[in-house]
């Protein structure tokens, strides 16, 4: 029996919601992976994957793969969920009522969830560098710097073109920089180059 592709499985879970389970299981590291990359608790990070679950499930009749593919459509979703978490954090705990997000992780999963946390520190300092720059800067730099998203996929994602996300990137890392110096002041301890480690995997540059 062939094998549906995530586009399939998109259309699939808009007529339904048996798919998703396959597409959950397909895409839930990459998720677990933004989400360590963002918050600093397991429990967070529980609630984000399951808010981004939910989001696909609402979602999924939105898909138009003429626009970019299922996993560009997926980091998009998971984006704009994770904004919605940081700007409204008293949300969270009617998303736990709703969901119940730590149960899709057992007590292995929260072990390796927090290894990952602490392996991810650097890259959520930069994270929170890229929080205080404006909405755009922090999209595309996000999906850049943060995700290892190419520019193809960063444009799928934010619905523009691959030149137009170029050009932001550029300006984009530009104002980081600044942002990084700034915030040096009270890290000391953390150089500036290191914390643009970020800034240099991906893009499409």
């Amino acid at each position: 029996m062939r094998q549906l592709s995530d586009e399939e499985l998109l259309v699939a879970v808009a007529a339904g919601p048996g798919a998703l389970d396959e597409f959950y299981r397909r895409h839930v590291a990459k998720i677990t992976g933004m989400g360590v990359r963002r918050f600093n608790r397991a429990e967070d990070v529980a609630d984000f994957v399951a808010s981004v679950f939910l989001e696909v499930l609402k979602s999924a009749s939105g898909f138009d793969a003429r626009r970019g593919n299922a996993v560009s459509w997926l980091f998009g979703v998971a984006g704009n969920v994770a904004a919605a978490m940081h700007r409204d954090r008293f949300r969270q705990a009617d998303v736990e009522q709703r969901v119940s997000g730590r149960a899709l992780l057992d007590a292995d999963d929260y072990q390796r969830v927090e290894q990952r946390i602490d392996a991810a520190a650097e890259v959520r300092r930069v994270y929170a560098a890229i929080r205080q720059l404006s909405d755009a800067d922090r999209r595309v730099l996000e999906l850049s710097g943060v995700d290892g998203l190419k520019a193809a996929d960063i444009a799928a994602a934010l619905g523009i073109n691959q030149i137009a996300v170029r050009v932001r990137l550029a300006r984009a890392r530009q104002r980081l920089r600044a942002q990084l110096a700034t915030n040096t002041g009270s890290h000391s301890a953390t150089p500036v180059r290191a914390r643009e480690k970020a800034l240099n995997t991906s893009g499409g540059n």
